[in-house]
């Protein structure tokens, strides 16, 4: 039986009037979990709300155990946005000492986050001279401090080249390994192939959930991408 680490139940969230999600179902256990879809199909409203940052209208989300966004998950969920979450006027280093300090974590965190993340040659750099591919490599870094039970990454590997992003998800698995459950989104369906679990969301809706190997074998095609188009068909 799959260890529940996300349970999302009836989630809804409206936004101008339109229902963003509309019920959602849906249950993530450990390992690497993608979060496969096109743009604007609601991943990053979901993962708002399991991080327990977005107003729902209904529903439930459960984290570890705990409701989303509650004091006890503070410092066992990490997240990552789409947009840089550091200060550009402060040194890579700098930010990760400063966000050490706010959860309280060992000064050698810093170094072994930044050295995860292959920021090391530019731990002096001021973050708003980096690259944007830096700049989101940060952020993961800060992410990564104290060693959360959950990672929550929307679209990490945005932008990077393929060695970085070979790298990065080779790191989300090395975390996964660790015990911690990584949950990546994506609109890039090779990417798909590096997932332990898949969720496959269209318009709000999560069309289908299990690991790609059985994904494809149900559609008996050979790649996700082509699943994915016969269950845009059959929806």
């Amino acid at each position: 039986m799959m260890k529940k680490v996300v349970e999302v139940r009836g989630l809804t969230v409206v936004r101008s009037g339109h229902s963003v999600l509309d019920g959602l179902d849906l249950t993530i256990g450990a390992g690497v979990t993608g979060l496969l879809g096109p743009s604007g199909c609601g991943k990053s409203t979901l993962l708002r709300s399991i991080v327990g940052v977005q107003q729902v209208a209904a529903g439930t989300v459960h984290v570890l155990g705990e409701p989303a966004g509650s004091a006890p998950l503070r410092h066992r969920v990490g997240y990552v946005t789409q947009a840089a979450s550091v200060y550009d006027d402060l040194t890579v280093a700098e930010n990760l000492r400063f966000f050490a300090r706010v959860l309280g974590c060992a000064e050698g965190e810093v170094a072994t986050a930044i050295d995860a993340v292959d920021l090391g040659s530019h731990a002096g750099a001021v973050v708003g001279r980096l690259s944007g591919g830096q700049r989101s490599r940060a952020s993961l870094a800060v992410a990564l401090l104290g060693s959360p039970d959950l990672l929550v990454l929307d679209e990490p590997t945005v932008g990077l080249d393929p060695v970085l992003r070979r790298d990065l998800w080779a790191l989300f698995h090395r975390l996964a390994e660790g015990g911690a459950a990584v949950l990546v989104s994506s609109h890039v369906m090779d990417e798909a192939e590096r997932c332990d679990q898949l969720l496959l969301m269209r318009e709000g809706a999560i069309l289908a959930q299990d690991t790609p190997e059985a994904i494809k074998a149900r559609a008996g095609v050979r790649d996700v991408e082509s699943a994915f188009l016969q269950l845009v068909e059959a929806a």
